[in-house]
């Protein structure tokens, strides 16, 4: 198994991992005034907050490594395209009621989670061309 070694793809697994503690913490030690403003309930946002700040500290600490397997980097794509899956699925299928604001709000947390997905990928293809 082949590793990646690229500054750029340890950077952005950082900013995934800072953005997953802060969206994290939000949802799950502030479920309750969240739920008020967006109507997710907090029996879904707990949960969901607890699984990002665990995620996020595993981030953290790819983060470090000087490299990191190939399978590795393409796990954290999967993960994210399953959250972004799994976002749109709670809004078709009725698995919350959320207000204009709780759209906006797991709409934009998708897009966010999109766009580091396609850096992450960028950074495995440019580390894999300079390889």
């Amino acid at each position: 198994m082949s590793a990646v070694q690229s500054s750029f793809l340890r950077r952005v697994i950082a900013v995934d991992a800072a953005a997953c503690a802060a969206s994290g913490a939000l949802m799950a030690f502030a479920a309750q005034p969240l739920a008020a403003l967006t109507g997710l309930q907090p029996e879904l946002t707990r949960p969901a907050g607890g699984f990002l700040l665990v995620w996020a500290a595993l981030l953290a600490f790819l983060a470090t490594r000087p490299a990191l397997p190939r399978a590795v980097v393409w796990t954290l794509i999967g993960v994210n395209v399953l959250w972004i899956v799994e976002s749109a699925l709670v809004l078709m299928l009725g698995w919350a009621q959320p207000t204009s604001l709780g759209y906006g709000f797991v709409i934009a947390q998708a897009a966010a989670v999109a766009v580091i997905a396609d850096l992450q990928f960028m950074g495995l293809r440019r580390a894999q061309r300079l390889a």
